[in-house]
C-alpha cells in the first residue's frame, strides 16, 4: 500500500508516517502543503491513500480535498484535522471524502482507519461524529492565552514564566488547564490547536 500525509504541522506528519511505517505500510511519503502534495501525487501516479490536513496552505477548505481527488484518479483521499468540527467531516464525507481522521485518535486506530479507506471503505468515527460542537478556546483566560502563545513560540515553562513575571509553577498549572480545555494531550498538542484555530 502506498500512502502520502500532507501535514503542514512537521511534528505530526513525520510522527503519523513513522507509526504508518512500522505498521508495515509499504510505502509513505509525505508533503507539507497541498501544491506540495499534488506535485508529488503527479509524480509518482497517484497513491492507494492520501491523507490531506484540513487547514494546511493552499486547502482552502474542502475545494483542496476536490482537487487532490481529482488528481489521485478518484482513488481513497481523506482529511487530518485537530480542530475541524464534525459538520465539517460530514460535509467533507459528502463531497466524496474516503473519511475523516481526528488527530487526536490512537496512533493504532489511524493505521486501521488508513487500511479500511484504502480497501475502499467510508471511515468516520462515531463518537467525534455525534460529539456536540463547542467553541475550543472560547473560555482561555487572557493569562492562558498569554501563556499558549509562549508555547507556540517554542519557548519552555521557565522562560514563559519570567516573560510574564510568573513562578514556573504557576505557568506549569496554566498549561495543564489550558490544555485540558483544549483537549490537548500535551504542550506541542495544545500549541498545534491554537495554531489551527488562530487563538494565541
Amino acid at each position: 500500500m502506498r500512502i502520502l500525509v500532507a501535514d503542514d504541522h512537521d511534528l505530526v506528519r513525520e510522527t503519523l508516517a513513522a507509526f504508518l511505517r512500522a505498521e508495515g505500510i509499504e510505502e509513505v511519503e509525505t508533503a507539507a502543503d497541498l501544491d506540495d502534495a499534488l506535485q508529488k501525487v503527479a509524480e509518482q501516479d497517484g497513491f492507494d491513500l492520501v491523507l490531506l490536513d484540513y487547514n494546511m496552505p493552499g486547502m482552502g477548505g474542502l475545494s483542496g480535498m476536490d482537487r487532490m481527488r481529482a488528481a489521485n484518479g478518484q482513488r481513497p483521499v481523506a482529511l487530518l484535522s485537530g480542530t475541524a468540527t464534525p459538520d465539517i467531516a460530514e460535509a467533507a464525507i459528502r463531497s466524496g471524502a474516503a473519511g475523516f481522521i481526528p488527530k487526536t485518535l490512537p496512533a493504532r486506530t489511524i493505521v486501521s482507519a488508513a487500511h479500511v479507506m484504502a480497501g475502499g471503505e467510508i471511515f468516520a468515527p462515531y463518537r467525534f461524529m455525534t460529539q456536540e460542537p463547542k467553541g475550543k478556546g472560547a473560555d482561555l483566560t487572557s493569562r492562558e492565552r498569554e501563556v499558549l502563545r509562549g508555547l507556540c513560540e517554542g519557548k519552555s515553562n521557565k522562560e514563559i514564566a519570567r516573560d510574564l513575571d510568573l513562578q514556573e509553577v504557576t505557568i506549569k498549572l496554566h498549561v495543564k488547564t489550558l490544555s485540558r480545555k483544549l483537549e490537548a494531550r500535551n504542550r506541542t498538542h495544545a500549541a498545534m490547536i491554537a495554531k489551527e484555530l488562530n487563538i494565541a
